[in-house]
């Protein structure tokens, strides 16, 4: 007879793609997920998490979409015809593929075809970038899919210092949140910008549509998208006519103010209102209250940098407090990138030692081009994608899709759900999902360290990426310890375990019911020019960055417009159904997407709500279903980021829209907001 076990409460912790790292408790039965809430270990998420995660996980970790055997391909690439094999097979497979490869054209013939995957520190990087290194492969600049050009920006200014949690928003009188979707990608924002308002504080949302914070603002300032940078000079330019910018703060911390000033006096009132699209009535009403301010904080996603110039969008932003003075003081800064306070040793835990000298890096956008070009000295024959749905989440899909349908190309894949990358893959390696083994997390959107460990065994034959690059490592013969290493020994490589807020604990050590505040090494809250230095050259916030001026022209920022032959411009946020392509074969993904409309623009095709629509521009043709909504600009369409092929009847998604040639100004990254479309009915 089946008895049931009793229900066992655990905790956890979100891997996923997102700022907040919520701490999570599960219930567990039978060794099976069966409920996911959020939990009080980390007082920043403080028991709340999105709705996604609390509904989705359980049928990510044992639906019908999961991966729990090894798999080989046995009919044409892009069937999705597999068969199980064993663990042994698979290996002497993936063996196998890569060794033609590296005896036909040398070991650079072979990529990892890796992202951001699940973010703890063990799963999203460790033993992979050992085994990868170790074999000469040829790796990838990753950060230019997403991520580095805001990364980029914040560090031209403040170098790798950490900037102001976000707990301390709450010392803020007025928040500028630019570009940040708080309530679908930065949550636990939400109640702070709250709690602000009550305060008497002023909250100004600065962002193309009508998000949902921005109905609870008191200023929304929905500029076009692109012209972020415009706004942000235009403004310093303007509180420089008013002998509002603080003299004393530029004097002693603020570094290359002249020339970012001469680039930003081009920008007048007159070229805001055309060039953003809004009334110099509301421009100078912000002005007024950047003037007026006590406490200024600004908070800028990543949205921004999708465009042209995203780069220059954002470091002119961040640039506004430190020309105005706010910072020095709890709740006047930059709200970013706070989770450099966590003594990370990602050199250690990668084994970056074992990179070879010379090691061939090409930019993670270009691989659609890259693995097609024939003139290549040492083409690319073998790839694993692990960690990545390249086909949900890569600009250009079509163009991308029919590279890895090369018959020539050995594709291994690694994941915990079979999805439209893995269906392209000639053998499959079931990985085990964050639930299943330890690991250790640093957020980068918080100063929180926590550690997770399985609270369910693994699910059929499934395993953890490191014991999968573990048994790799040993099919190639690479004998070293480094990859023998267990998993306690990697989370220990992970984070120096000297940090005085460790209290002498291994990180292997952390209590998993605990969430570690990362502040400076004597314990002070995290304030910049105050606790925390500028990690720049000069030791203070830079405006101008010599770097950019060498490498790309853009020592200071400025606006360069795309020229556009559609008459609409395509917007693919995050989604509230999704964390990218994540839980895209839950059933609330499927069917097809929306895409949401003006309803000027709607009228003027003739476009009811509801309705099947296509939406094309040269590189493909979309299905989607159309909502007219007045929380869009004219001119301007969204339909949110992650869907999966099925989703449409064209077999493509807004991904395929998507231009790979069109670069950010700086770190050459994708510009998913420079797509230029136009729609008709179905």
């Amino acid at each position: 007879m089946n008895t049931q076990s009793p229900i066992e409460t655990l905790p956890s912790v979100c891997p996923l793609d997102c700022p907040d790292t919520c701490s999570l408790t599960v219930q567990v039965q039978n060794g099976t997920l069966i409920d996911v809430k959020g939990s009080q270990a980390n007082p920043f998420t403080a028991g709340v998490i999105c709705n996604k995660v609390a509904r989705y996980y359980p049928d990510f970790v044992h639906g019908k979409a999961r991966l729990t055997h090894p798999l080989k391909r046995v009919g044409a690439r892009g069937s999705g015809t597999f068969e199980r094999i064993s663990w042994d097979e698979a290996l002497d497979i993936v063996h196998a593929g890569f060794s033609r490869a590296i005896d036909t054209h040398g070991p650079e013939a072979v990529l990892p075809f890796n992202y951001a995957g699940p973010h703890g520190e063990l799963a999203g990087g460790s033993m992979d970038r050992r085994f990868f290194y170790n074999m000469g492969a040829t790796m990838l600049d990753r950060g230019p899919l997403c991520g580095a050009v805001r990364g980029g920006a914040y560090a031209s200014l403040f170098g790798e210092a950490p900037g102001m949690p976000p707990e301390q928003v709450l010392h803020s009188d007025l928040v500028l949140v630019w570009g940040n979707n708080v309530t679908v990608s930065n949550l636990h924002l939400a109640p702070l910008l709250k709690k602000v308002r009550a305060q008497g504080g002023r909250l100004v949302v600065i962002d193309p549509k009508r998000i949902k914070i921005a109905e609870q603002c008191d200023m929304h300032v929905q500029i076009k998208p692109g012209t972020d940078v415009v706004l942000a000079m235009g403004l310093a330019a303007e509180l420089e006519r008013r002998d509002a910018l603080d003299r004393d703060f530029i004097a002693g911390w603020v570094e290359g103010f002249d020339p970012y000033m001469t680039q930003a006096r081009e920008y007048t009132v007159a070229s805001v209102e055309s060039l953003c699209g809004i009334s110099s009535a509301q421009f100078h009403q912000l002005a007024d209250w950047i003037a007026a301010a006590r406490n200024m904080s600004c908070s800028s996603g990543n949205g921004i940098e999708r465009g042209r110039s995203g780069g220059s969008g954002l470091r002119a932003a961040m640039a506004l407090p430190a020309l105005t003075g706010h910072h020095g003081r709890m709740g006047a800064g930059v709200i970013a990138k706070s989770g450099l306070a966590a003594p990370k040793r990602r050199d250690r835990l990668q084994g970056e030692q074992l990179m070879k000298p010379g090691t061939r890096v090409i930019n993670i956008v270009d691989l659609g081009n890259v693995l097609q070009d024939e003139t290549l000295d040492v083409p690319i024959t073998a790839a694993m994608i692990y960690n990545h749905n390249p086909v949900a989440t890569h600009p250009d899909q079509a163009n991308l899709i029919k590279a890895l349908m090369r018959e020539d190309l050995f594709l291994a894949g690694c994941d915990v759900a079979m999805n439209d990358s893995m269906a392209l893959c000639d053998v499959i390696l079931p990985a085990a999902s964050h639930f299943e083994h330890n690991d250790i997390f640093g957020a980068y959107g918080q100063n929180y360290l926590q550690r997770a460990e399985p609270v369910i065994p693994c699910v059929g034959e499934s395993l953890p990426n490191t014991e999968i690059f573990r048994r790799l490592a040993a099919r190639f013969g690479y004998t070293d310890p480094l990859f023998q290493a267990s998993d306690t020994q990697l989370m220990d490589d992970a984070v120096d375990e000297t940090h005085p807020q460790l209290n002498g604990q291994r990180p292997s050590e952390i209590p998993v019911d605990q969430a570690i505040g990362m502040n400076t090494l004597n314990g002070e809250p995290l304030v910049m020019c105050k606790t925390v230095m500028p990690a720049t050259p000069s030791g203070k916030i830079e405006l101008f960055c010599q770097d950019y001026q060498d490498r790309y022209g853009y020592g200071v920022p400025r606006y360069e417009p795309v020229a556009r032959k559609h008459p609409f411009t395509l917007i693919t946020p995050s989604s509230d159904k999704r964390t990218n392509a994540t839980f895209g074969s839950h059933a609330a993904s499927q069917g097809m997407e929306v895409v949401e409309m003006h309803p000027a623009d709607a009228a003027s095709r003739r476009l009811a709500d509801g309705s099947k629509v296509v939406v094309w521009n040269g590189q493909a043709e979309v299905t989607l279903q159309l909502k007219i909504t007045d929380a869009t600009r004219e001119g301007v369409l969204y339909s949110p980021k992650g869907t999966w092929r099925a989703t449409s009847e064209t077999g493509l998604t807004v991904n395929a829209l998507i231009p790979a040639d069109i670069r950010t100004d700086i770190e050459d990254g994708a510009c998913y907001h420079e797509t230029f479309v136009d729609v008709r009915p179905c």
